[in-house]
């Protein structure tokens, strides 16, 4: 029977892999040598460094990561070695759109400022920047793409880098490289973040070293007029508390973690599986996510709390001040815990669906009282009527 070790924070790890072999949960951040030296498969996070430090005398044949980062694969050893590797690219694409959507409702209350007018450099077009492109074009902003390693194959339509950091709102959504020929590491420096329009914000959900975190944190102290909103931190799980003290919205690595996107993630890397060992797959995704997480939001009733906003709506479903009062509090913590804090509420995250999936019952009166642009915005936002 195969040994398969997987990440104890993988959703439906049992389901999809229970029935392919015995499976073994350990934590992600603190996989060592011996956890896997008998292990045929590996199934991580984007916490755990796979390598031959670890794998080196195992028996592993096949590591999936159920994410889109990769940059905590060391692939060409993978290669060498002969081991399959695979990823879930786009799993959660749908998730981290939802949270810069969320992001940039909040924003509009912290810093009093409307999204109507407003432009939009988009850094990085892979499986999320291209659907934020689309929901920022749909709510009526002006998007300024760039994504360098697409203009040298010839695509239009984009900008330059320098074009990209002169928008309003600039959201990073770009792989972590050093060594390609389109290097992110500190991407955003602090010439850029200086040098950002008035009033501008910055939105990091990619990797936290593709922000020169001091960098950032000197610029706010210089400039009061930027916003940020971080949900990736250089020294993960360890965070710059002084830095998260000026960011406007500050969360622990948690973008893309709506159950969509987590059971998605999971589900791709099965069916990986099922390939290379040659079974046929026999789940499907949807089966993966129970009926009662199902969300309808009823604003039929005579009772029932009438919002105001897309944003009173976006809550119901996804309140990101959650997230970002659990790291603040988490950072109150002695120095020593304060990265088992941020690990602790990545592990207990809630269930969080993306908008998409949930249905709205009361359309008609959602749409005869809302403002026509917040009604607007529910449509671009990808909510559905009942």
């Amino acid at each position: 029977m195969l040994t398969i070790v997987v990440d104890e924070n993988i959703p439906a790890a049992d389901t999809c892999f229970g029935a392919l072999g015995q499976v073994i949960k350990k934590p992600g951040r603190q996989l060592k040598p011996e956890d896997v030296r008998d292990a045929d498969v590996l199934v991580v996070r984007s916490i755990t460094q796979v390598n031959e430090a670890l794998l080196a005398g195992s028996k592993v044949r096949f590591v999936g990561t159920a994410t889109i980062g990769i940059d905590h694969v060391d692939q060409l050893y993978l290669l060498q070695r002969g081991i399959r590797f695979v990823s879930a690219p786009g799993c959660n694409a749908q998730s981290v759109v939802d949270y810069v959507m969320a992001a940039l409702l909040e924003l509009e209350t912290i810093r009093e400022f409307s999204l109507q007018g407003k432009s939009i450099g988009i850094f990085g077009l892979g499986n999320v920047g291209s659907r934020l492109k689309m929901v920022a074009q749909r709510l009526g902003l002006q998007v300024l793409a760039c994504d360098p390693p697409l203009q040298a194959l010839g695509h239009t339509g984009l900008v330059t880098a320098d074009e990209a950091w002169q928008a309003d709102i600039v959201s990073l959504h770009v792989p972590f490289s050093t060594e390609s020929e389109f290097p992110t590491l500190y991407l955003a420096d602090y010439k850029r973040l200086r040098n950002m329009v008035p009033g501008a914000v910055l939105i990091n959900t990619a990797r936290g070293a593709v922000v020169d975190n001091r960098a950032l944190s000197n610029v706010l102290n210089e400039r009061f007029d930027l916003g940020a909103v971080l949900d990736v931190w250089e020294g993960e799980p360890m965070v710059n508390r002084e830095l998260a003290s000026q960011v406007d919205i500050a969360t622990p690595h948690i973008a893309g973690y709506s159950h969509d996107g987590k059971i998605r993630g999971t589900f791709m890397i099965y069916q990986s599986l099922c390939e290379f060992l040659q079974q046929p797959v026999t789940l499907h995704e949807q089966d993966l996510i129970p009926a009662a997480l199902n969300i309808t939001l009823d604003f039929s009733s005579a009772h029932a709390d009438k919002p105001s906003s897309a944003r009173d709506v976006v809550r119901k479903v996804y309140d990101i001040q959650e997230d970002d009062l659990g790291l603040r509090a988490s950072l109150q913590l002695e120095r020593e815990r304060r990265g088992e804090g941020f690990d602790a509420l990545r592990k207990h995250y809630r269930v969080r669906r993306e908008f998409s999936t949930v249905a709205l019952r009361g359309f008609d009166y959602l749409q005869r009282h809302l403002p026509a642009q917040e009604w607007q915005r529910l449509q671009a936002l990808g909510f559905r009527s009942e």
